[in-house]
């Protein structure tokens, strides 16, 4: 089967337009400040997995049936991630942030767009490495409720496991692995001591807002897919979601650099993005 391509599917940028807005004002959901390109790739391959040849005949299904709207959202909000992903950033972590966050009685941690959540339990291993996830609430939010629902599992295949050895070995780690989950046919289960720490919940960050105060807001590779005013709105929601002198880590290809919250945070590790709110 060859790949679509946006000549596959002629429609105009007033068309992509119409056609998030009709979805936000239905579904509440809302892409219309995505960036465009990556919102018309993504809209592109469900059109052409589920051959539907014209964005009318999308719509027309999506605001009729939910449960293939569900699927769409989906396709529409997908990341790829992986535990320990770019063990540099969690060493980083590990040496800079750790003992920081050590000097509070209760560590109130954030992870937006936590995906499936390999992430989430990366976050929870290296808390109890530092002997702080007793005393840490970790709350996981995404927009992708099917996600969600993974990630409360915690059941992730076997294959993945010898790549996730290797990150987490680079990242630092004191013990091994496999000390951390257990073997279950062809996947593993991580442990429940990590997951009774980790509030699972749907969050949407183009709408929703700041729910709690946090010591270290974690969102790394969400925001690629926004657009310059929208990255700059959701900037805005974790400097409103930090206490003072709180963390915030984003994606290696993230920046503050446009937004107008740059002033208020300065840098702890300027090549993994880590960042502390000065005011």
């Amino acid at each position: 089967m060859s790949l679509p391509t946006s000549q596959s599917y002629q429609f105009s940028q007033e068309e992509s337009r119409l056609f998030l807005d009709s979805i936000k004002f239905m579904y509440g959901y809302d892409f219309t400040e995505y960036a465009e390109a990556s919102v018309k790739r993504r809209i592109i391959n469900f059109m052409h997995v589920h051959k539907i040849e014209t964005l009318q005949e999308l719509s027309k299904l999506l605001l009729k049936e939910e449960s293939m709207f569900e699927i769409f959202i989906q396709e529409l909000s997908v990341t790829v991630t992986e535990m320990f992903r770019d063990p540099s950033f969690y060493k980083s972590l590990r040496e800079n942030v750790m003992s920081r966050l050590a000097t509070y009685p209760v560590i109130k941690v954030w992870v937006a767009g936590c995906a499936t959540g390999e992430e989430v339990y990366s976050i929870a291993i290296l808390l109890k490495e530092e002997g702080l996830l007793e005393r840490s609430i970790i709350y996981a939010t995404d927009i992708n409720q099917k996600s969600i629902s993974i990630a409360k599992e915690g059941l992730y295949a076997v294959d993945n496991m010898k790549s996730y050895t290797s990150n987490y070995n680079e990242a630092g780690g004191k013990k091994s692995l496999s000390e951390y989950y257990i073997s279950k046919y062809n996947a593993v289960l991580f442990d429940k001591s990590l997951r009774q720490n980790i509030v699972f919940s749907p969050h949407n960050l183009t709408v929703d807002k700041s729910f709690n105060e946090f010591q270290l807001v974690i969102c790394r590779n969400v925001l690629i897919y926004f657009n310059q005013e929208l990255q700059n709105k959701v900037i805005n929601l974790f400097h409103d979601s930090l206490c003072s002198f709180g963390f915030l880590a984003l994606g290696n290809k993230e920046s503050l650099l446009f937004t107008d919250k740059k002033k208020d945070f300065e840098d702890i590790d300027k090549k993994e993005r880590i960042f502390m709110k000065i005011q």
